[in-house]
């Protein structure tokens, strides 16, 4: 409810545990498939092939970490330090919240289009639409992500199915299952995932990189990024020059979805970005 050495160390990850079972029983995992699926029209094909594949996963362990290896797929759990119920979770293969989504737009997309965590997730440069959790169900398509926690901490992300219902791997102790969407409590809103690369997306490089308020190492930290990230870049300047890990440069970028402005010695590129314009 996101490298994986890395982001263990992520609230994002969540969960209690429980059993030592390394397999769903055939006919619960039976009986829960068979309510995965699209359940209303007008999504992309792609959308559409994010639901299947993530309907094909319904009876897997959830399991702290899960899906975070070097490529999409599921893997072995780790224990949360936090959570005494997720002690079982290195014996059970599968996914957490955000190794689902991982999985199933990999399987959609091609490629890795969403590594990293919830958080890193929901703000994905490959979102092209977002809805506010006042709007509820109704604007909602099946492969909508939706998300729990807030703007600056999401720590849960979810398929949704259509028709109030969504998959998700919740938390330790249970498996992959169709779900009533829940909208009160801390629920944040949903994003839908573009079919294909949003113009201006790079991939930062390195670990624990930070990004700051202005284009400066003395402003204030933003946000974390435990492990290369995909993120969009709306424009870049030059400014306060920095030096890191045998690097000197004076740009910065101005990225939207963290409100925040990233050297641009962590974002993998020319010095100067090709084609992102200056800022104004």
């Amino acid at each position: 409810m996101a490298a994986v050495a890395v982001l263990s160390l992520l609230a994002t990850w969540e969960g209690t545990g429980g059993a030592t079972a390394t397999a769903a029983p055939a006919a619960t995992a039976s009986q829960a498939a068979g309510a995965c699926g699209v359940q209303a029209p007008g999504a992309s094909a792609a959308a559409e092939a994010a639901v299947r594949a993530a309907c094909e996963q319904i009876g897997v362990w959830y399991t702290w970490g899960g899906g975070h290896g070097p490529q999409p797929g599921p893997t072995y759990g780790q224990v949360d330090p936090s959570d005494p119920d997720s002690a079982h979770d290195p014996e059970r293969l599968g996914f957490d919240c955000s190794g689902l989504v991982r999985y199933a737009y990999a399987r959609a997309l091609g490629g890795d289009p969403l590594p990293g965590n919830a958080h890193h997730q929901f703000h994905s440069p490959h979102t092209n639409e977002r809805f506010t959790a006042a709007q509820g169900t109704g604007p909602l398509l099946p492969g909508d992500l939706l998300a729990w926690g807030s703007a600056g901490s999401v720590h849960h992300i979810a398929i949704y199915l259509g028709a109030g219902k969504m998959v998700e791997a919740r938390e330790s102790g249970t498996r992959i299952t169709v779900s009533d969407v829940r909208l009160g409590g801390d629920y944040a809103g949903a994003a839908r995932i573009a079919p294909a690369t949003t113009p201006g997306t790079f991939s930062t490089w390195g670990a624990d990189v930070w990004t700051h308020e202005e284009p400066s190492t003395g402003s204030p930290r933003v946000h974390r990024f435990p492990g290369p990230t995909s993120v969009r870049v709306e424009c870049q300047k030059h400014a306060e020059t920095v030096t890191a890990d045998g690097y000197t440069n004076d740009a910065w970028s101005y990225l939207p979805e963290y409100g925040s402005w990233i050297t641009n010695i962590y974002i993998k590129g020319a010095a100067w970005l090709d084609g992102v314009p200056t800022c104004p």
